[in-house]
């Protein structure tokens, strides 16, 4: 067994809790999104954005399940800080509706949403250990 391949075995543990912290991102948020989505019913609303991110989350997770490439743990960092990043923006700033994109101010903290904010946590700090041990690519001349 070569170097490259003992560390990609290594890194499995890493691969599926990352994958785990995706899963439960996309879980609550697919769980949230049908009363989220009664404040604009005809339009985007809350309840899309959820499904989106829930899309994103699921995609991503099996990306890294599958791949564990530095590619794929790019993408989750970029899905769990972002969906962190949200969740803490929308909970702390009374942010105004932009454009198609709905005023999603919520000043409470409930078991879900901490529950997904953990996973968003975590899988963002486990991404981005990932990539700070994953070796980088040779270039080739």
């Amino acid at each position: 067994m070569t170097a490259t391949a003992t560390r990609h075995r290594s890194r499995i543990p890493l691969r599926i809790v990352v994958a785990a912290a995706l899963g439960i991102d996309a879980i609550v948020h697919l769980m949230l999104a049908a009363n989220y989505q009664q404040a604009s019913p005809g339009g985007i609303g809350a309840g899309t954005l959820f499904r989106l991110e829930a899309a994103a989350a699921i995609l991503t997770g099996i990306y890294v399940l599958l791949r564990g490439s530095r590619p794929a743990f790019t993408a989750a960092f970029i899905v769990t800080l972002s969906a962190l990043t949200a969740v803490l923006l929308y909970r702390y700033v009374n942010v105004p509706q932009i454009g198609p994109i709905p005023a999603m101010y919520e000043p409470t903290w409930y078991f879900a949403k901490t529950t997904t904010a953990i996973a968003e946590a975590v899988g963002a700090l486990l991404s981005a250990a990932a990539l700070t041990t994953h070796p980088k690519p040779a270039r080739r001349p």
